[in-house]
């Protein structure tokens, strides 16, 4: 069934099978059109097939990046290069290594370096890796590190969990962990897409985030980002408007925080908050939606024009469909 949803013409289709049949059994994910093709679509969005997908204009990025720290450190920026000039452990200097980077797999591994090697470097400047997204499904590093502690991890590469997302075998496997091993309450793959780009239940949170509007709550940003933590303290605007709404939800704002810290969580949608804001609102305006298209800017050094979350989702769901139809011909 696997090998049914493969494009015609892609490199290694075998290793493709491989990759995808074991991350859905080790994952326990159902071998349905749906959940193969709706990983397909990503896939060929986020990669066209390419196991170490390369990026135009990737030296000039990390440049860039590295100019911005040297500046924040206020050390010039030639001293820095002149410092790159030094061998790194594949044989190659910094420099030539950022000059010729071509793919995210290897400026990863440039960066590893680069801050296991930053005392040798002599440069008194961060040099954690930046990395955050890689692999053929643009998989963030953190969502793996995490869940390898919740679910047991099947493969034994020796390296760490950050190499393992850059690969065509972890980057498959963490993909299709994020995007479908999480019960999601939706009519449509469609917002599953949103939530692959946006944070999973961003599409339950933003439907929640306009309900919380039409009651009066104000005017809130539909992101499906329900909590900000920054300096530590939990706040924000989606915090503030159903504090304004606790009367009518007949709440206390205590137990207004301890449901919307659940944002992350399939809970949020049985919370006490969640039950009585939507019941309101049906009420007020009819049937509301349990589901929207978080509105989202997105920006990355690697996007040069405007994109959203919304543009992503009906890109991967266009894919998605064309995949359905491959299947039910083939």
């Amino acid at each position: 069934m696997v090998e049914r949803m493969l494009p015609a013409k892609i490199a290694d289709r075998k290793g493709w099978t491989e990759d995808i049949y074991n991350a859905f059994t080790y994952l326990k994910l159902p071998f349905t059109a749906d959940n193969l093709c709706a990983v397909g679509a990503v896939i060929e969005q986020e990669s066209s097939w390419q196991s170490d997908p390369s990026v135009p204009n990737l030296p000039a990025i990390v440049w860039e990046k590295i100019g911005e720290r040297a500046h924040k450190y206020l050390v010039p920026l030639p001293v820095v290069k002149a410092a790159l000039l030094k061998t790194s452990p594949n044989g190659q200097s910094y420099k030539s290594r950022i000059d010729n980077l071509r793919t995210e797999r290897e400026m990863n591994l440039l960066f590893e370096d680069m801050a296991a090697e930053a005392s040798k470097l002599g440069l008194p400047m961060n040099m954690k890796n930046p990395i955050r997204t890689g692999g053929p499904m643009q998989v963030s590093v953190e969502f793996a590190e995490a869940h390898v502690k919740v679910w047991p991890y099947p493969y034994r590469t020796g390296q760490s969990i950050r190499n393992d997302v850059f690969t065509r075998q972890g980057g498959v496997y963490f993909g299709s962990a994020i995007l479908l091993q999480y019960p999601a309450p939706y009519s449509n793959m469609l917002y599953r897409f949103a939530d692959f780009n946006a944070g999973r239940y961003s599409s339950r949170n933003a439907a929640f985030q306009q309900a919380l509007t039409r009651l009066g709550g104000g005017k809130l940003a539909l992101d499906g980002d329900l909590m900000d933590y920054t300096g530590g303290k939990a706040d924000s605007s989606t915090y503030r408007a159903a504090r304004k709404l606790a009367t009518q939800l007949n709440m206390r704002d205590a137990d207004i925080l301890r449901d919307l810290k659940q944002e992350k969580a399939a809970s949020f949608g049985q919370s006490e908050l969640y039950r009585k804001a939507f019941v309101l609102a049906d009420q007020r305006f009819g049937q509301q939606p349990r589901e929207r298209l978080p509105q989202i800017d997105l920006v990355s050094p690697k996007i040069t024009r405007k994109l959203t979350t919304e543009w992503f989702a009906k890109r991967v769901e266009g894919r998605y469909q064309a995949c359905l139809q491959r299947m039910r011909a083939s």
